[in-house]
């Protein structure tokens, strides 16, 4: 069986009113995105995609990782997943892990422990709530939205008796706005 590890850094990033996209803001130093490429590919996973949209952010995205291309993003969070499974379809996984380009405070450990979990549809928890990272296996994706913001939030509502909840550790915070920004700068 192979995993794939899937970032989605494809939307608009709307509520950051920054001078730049909230995925190119400095967080200690560097861009919020690269503290979460740069976990991922700790993770260990059998290939690595990166799905852009509104911010075209090759430049930050190591030769290792696959970006694919979502010209869809405005219609929502959804078409970079549908963007995402139509990547790991094509190249033969089995599953695939998927988490946000703005959270990157999630430890490798949250994301290996989703991976290796067994389950069609596997969540990490932190402090008891759902949060991404998500592994998704084969046999849903054709189940998960193709529109809107949800992602797979709606499938884990109307699948729940798939849904296998492993608890993490560390912080799942989104960088979502400038104030985030600044209070885990």
């Amino acid at each position: 069986m192979t995993v794939a590890g899937v970032v989605l850094a494809g939307g608009a990033g709307s509520r950051f009113l920054g001078a730049e996209h909230k995925l190119r803001a400095q967080l200690r130093g560097r861009p919020v995105v690269a503290w979460v490429l740069e976990t991922i590919e700790a993770a260990g996973f059998d290939q690595l995609y990166v799905v852009s949209g509104a911010e075209v952010i090759d430049d930050l995205v190591p030769p290792t990782m696959t970006v694919v291309v979502n010209p869809h993003w405005a219609q929502g969070q959804a078409t970079s997943l549908t963007a995402a499974v139509g990547a790991v379809e094509a190249d033969g996984h089995d599953a695939f892990v998927v988490g946000l380009g703005d959270q990157p405070l999630v430890p490798v450990s949250a994301w290996r422990a989703v991976a290796e979990a067994g389950g069609e549809i596997v969540t990490a928890t932190f402090d008891g709530k759902r949060r991404p990272p998500v592994k998704l296996g084969r046999s849903v994706w054709a189940a998960l939205p193709t529109s809107g913001d949800a992602g797979a939030r709606t499938l884990m509502e109307e699948r729940s008796e798939l849904v296998l909840e492993i608890p993490c550790r560390g912080n799942p915070i989104d960088i979502d706005t400038v104030e985030d920004l600044r209070r885990w700068s």
